[in-house]
């Protein structure tokens, strides 16, 4: 038999020996978990540094769809496929747990892929708290703190993409403007933990009487506002009345005689942000002057 030689190369600091090709792929496998680094610090959103490391992770396991859940919900890739066997996996950072990462694969996974799945969780979790951060911070830059509701700054943004799309595609809306009557001396006379309940309650009743493709605003104190798909008056009618219905069955806003007084408005694609609010405003306006609890149209 022919001798058959075997090239290999001693390994520093370990004292054996490994086969060139292995010794390669070794270290090729940590330039890419290196180059995974720094394709995973490129994004802050949770969407993006989930989606970068299913794609990563796909030349490893053949999964079906991928989700990550925490306390913020849950987010998926976009071609996620959950009616697999789901494998779940605790991340964690030191004492922080962020959440569950779960793989969906009709393959059973084996000892060696869950080791190699578990190492690559460590390289993901740093962007992934960094993401949940950013999520966090931007939620609190746009959502009211006291109700959840969108804030100023977002009714700012949605009625400026509201407008364009009006003005391109010809997509009518409508803006209503609301406010508690009654609510200043509620919150005088009761304190403000009553007050913070009845703002609460309200903005569970905005959102409760809106559809899917309508949108609820609190600028602060008790102004709220609306904006809806509306090709006519025919929707801010609906759901005025359902609005004002929903706050007379309300125990707590009919303990404290709390009501609601609403405007209303078209935009047309003339409309500019001033104009369509300076509308509404004086819908709001007519509704206190017709002796408040009620909608009004301008």
């Amino acid at each position: 038999m022919e001798n058959v030689h075997i090239l290999t190369q001693r390994v520093s600091g370990r004292g054996d020996f490994l086969p060139f090709s292995a010794e390669y792929a070794r270290v090729n496998e940590i330039t890419e978990t290196h180059d995974l680094v720094n394709k995973l610090q490129t994004s802050l959103v949770i969407e993006d540094v989930l989606a970068i490391y299913a794609k990563f992770v796909k030349q490893i396991l053949n999964f079906s769809g991928l989700q990550f859940q925490s306390t913020l919900g849950t987010t998926q890739t976009s071609d996620s496929d959950t009616n697999t066997t789901p494998y779940i996996f605790d991340l964690s950072i030191d004492k922080e747990h962020l959440g569950q990462l779960i793989y969906f694969s009709q393959y059973q996974l084996n000892t060696a892929i869950e080791k190699k799945l578990r190492g690559l969780h460590s390289v993901l979790v740093y962007p992934l708290r960094n993401a949940m951060m950013y999520s966090r911070v931007l939620k609190l830059a746009t959502k009211d703190a006291l109700t959840g509701l969108n804030n100023r700054s977002q009714f700012n943004d949605f009625l400026s993409q509201k407008l364009e799309n009006c003005r391109r595609y010809q997509r009518p809306f409508s803006l209503m403007l609301l406010d508690l009557d009654n609510f200043k001396q509620v919150n005088d006379n009761y304190g403000h933990k009553v007050g913070d309940d009845m703002l609460r309650e309200f903005s569970k009743v905005l959102a409760n009487s809106i559809r899917g493709t309508d949108s609820v605003f609190r600028f602060g104190g008790d102004e709220f506002a609306l904006l809806i798909e509306d090709p006519e008056f025919t929707t801010n009618k609906v759901i005025a009345e359902r609005i004002m219905c929903l706050v007379r069955k309300s125990p707590l806003m009919s303990k404290y005689k709390v009501t609601t007084s609403i405007g209303y408005t078209l935009a047309s694609s003339q409309d500019c942000d001033n104009a369509i609010f300076a509308r509404a405003d004086k819908g709001l306006y007519k509704a206190k002057a017709s002796g408040r609890n009620c909608a009004k149209a301008y």
